[in-house]
């Protein structure tokens, strides 16, 4: 679903706020409300949003959005975190990429790359890298979650076990404030981890709203990666984690208060 620009703003502030209603987001916007209300109605029907009296909310943190709703939520975010993943991976490597919207991204990153081996479990990177004769794609067996193409099981685990890899470009739902790389599926996570222990250097790429969810199903620990590459971290606890646990922590667009707080580290 293509979002416009008034209904991305809504999607931002429900994030933010946790829910918006009607009559203010009418005002907000001079719209009337029966313009705010077909927003919403879109919105809810994808699944974006909640609905509620007079309103509607952000998801809680036990449901998981559409995945093509997903991939519309900070977009140009996830461009360059793409961008980013695909400066520190040089041609010739072999690696894994995961499920997610902004692994996807990673991928999309790395079309000018010349010969690389590509293991993943996500059937979009799979279709999106398959066309360019110098990527050499392999793709896990196992059960197709019909959801986001995300390919998970112990097949898929038994599969990924077979490697061992120059890098790996993993996605999360959520980061806990202590660290903690949640999803929600646990046989996606089991993939993940199966992933994360056999690679040498591994990547995790996340936009910032994973600070503001939670998910159910623990992953793994975020000093078990060797880069962490977000647009910005707002959260001080992550960054002594990063430092204590020699995590390089790249920010695509940091806010001038983090280079602040870098400054005096």
């Amino acid at each position: 679903m293509f979002f416009s620009a008034r209904q991305t703003e809504i999607i931002e502030l429900a994030k933010s706020e946790g829910r918006v209603l009607v009559e203010y987001l009418a005002a907000r916007f001079s719209v009337t409300p029966q313009t705010i209300r077909k927003d919403l109605n879109e919105l809810c029907e994808n699944r974006t949003l909640n609905r509620i009296h007079g309103g509607a909310i952000f998801p809680n943190g036990t449901e998981n959005m559409r995945y093509e709703a997903r991939r519309s939520i900070a977009a140009s975010e996830k461009q360059a975190i793409g961008k980013a993943a695909a400066n520190i991976i040089p041609n010739k490597s072999s690696l894994f990429i995961n499920i997610g919207t902004t692994t996807e991204a990673v991928g999309d990153a790395l079309l000018d790359h010349q010969e690389l081996m590509v293991i993943t479990n996500n059937i979009n990177v799979a279709n999106r890298l398959r066309i360019f004769p110098s990527i050499e794609v392999i793709i896990a067996g196992g059960v197709v979650r019909g959801t986001d193409g995300g390919i998970v099981g112990e097949a898929a685990v038994d599969f990924i076990r077979q490697f061992k890899v120059d890098y790996a470009v993993i996605g999360v739902s959520a980061i806990d404030q202590d660290g903690a790389l949640l999803d929600y599926d646990f046989r996606e996570v089991k993939v993940a981890q199966a992933i994360i222990a056999n690679a040498r250097h591994v990547i995790l790429a996340s936009d910032s709203s994973k600070f503001d969810r939670t998910a159910p199903v623990r992953i793994g620990h975020l000093s078990q990666v060797q880069t962490f590459i977000t647009d910005h971290c707002p959260s001080e606890s992550i960054r002594d984690i990063c430092r204590e646990a020699g995590v390089e922590l790249i920010e695509t667009t940091p806010r001038e208060t983090d280079i602040i707080d870098d400054s005096f580290v």
